[in-house]
C-alpha cells in the first residue's frame, strides 16, 4: 500500500507538518504525564481508524515502558482494571473530544468535571490541546491512507 500523497515531499503539506510538529513540542514541557499522553494519542487514533498513528503510539508507548497488557486494553478501557482514575478520565475526555460530530452536546459536563478532578488547569489545557492535535494528525493520515506497520521508534524525533 502506498499513500495517496507524500506528506513530507509536498511543500505545502511539509510546511504544515513542520508547524504542527513544533506545536507538539509543548507537551514535552507540560506536567501532563507522558503515559497519559501516549494513552490519549493511542485511543484517539483507534477511534479514528488511523493505522499509522496507532502503530506509532503503540510502539512509542512500549518503548517508554508501557506494558503490553495496558496497550492491548486501551480500546476496552472502561472494562479494564489496569488504568488509574486519572487515566480513565483522560480517556473519556479523549473519546468525547474525538467523537464531537457524533454527540449533539460535544463533551459532557460530567466528563469535563471528572477530568478536572485529576488534572490542574495547565494539565487540562495540555490534554485538550493534545486531543485536538492527535485528531489533526489522524485526519491527515486517514485522508491520504498513510500505510501502517513500518514505523520505527523515534523516527520523527
Amino acid at each position: 500500500m502506498e499513500a495517496r500523497l507524500n506528506l513530507f515531499g509536498t511543500p505545502s503539506a511539509a510546511k504544515f507538518l513542520k508547524a504542527i510538529n513544533s506545536a507538539g513540542q509543548v507537551f514535552s514541557d507540560s506536567t501532563l504525564p507522558t503515559t497519559t499522553q501516549e494513552l490519549v494519542k493511542l485511543r484517539a487514533s483507534q477511534i479514528n481508524g488511523c493505522g499509522f498513528c496507532t502503530d506509532m503510539h503503540t510502539k512509542e508507548a512500549a518503548h517508554a515502558g508501557e506494558t503490553s497488557v495496558r496497550l492491548h486494553l486501551v480500546a476496552a478501557w472502561r472494562e479494564a482494571t489496569v488504568f488509574t482514575d486519572a487515566e480513565r478520565a483522560a480517556l473519556e475526555l479523549t473519546e468525547q473530544g474525538t467523537r464531537i460530530a457524533d454527540a449533539a452536546g460535544g463533551v459532557t459536563d460530567e466528563a469535563w468535571a471528572n477530568a478536572a478532578k485529576h488534572y490542574d488547569e495547565d494539565q487540562l489545557a495540555a490534554l485538550v490541546s493534545l486531543i485536538a492535535l492527535i485528531n489533526a494528525y489522524n485526519r491527515l493520515n486517514v485522508i491520504v491512507q498513510q500505510p501502517a506497520g513500518e514505523y520505527r521508534v523515534g523516527q520523527f524525533g
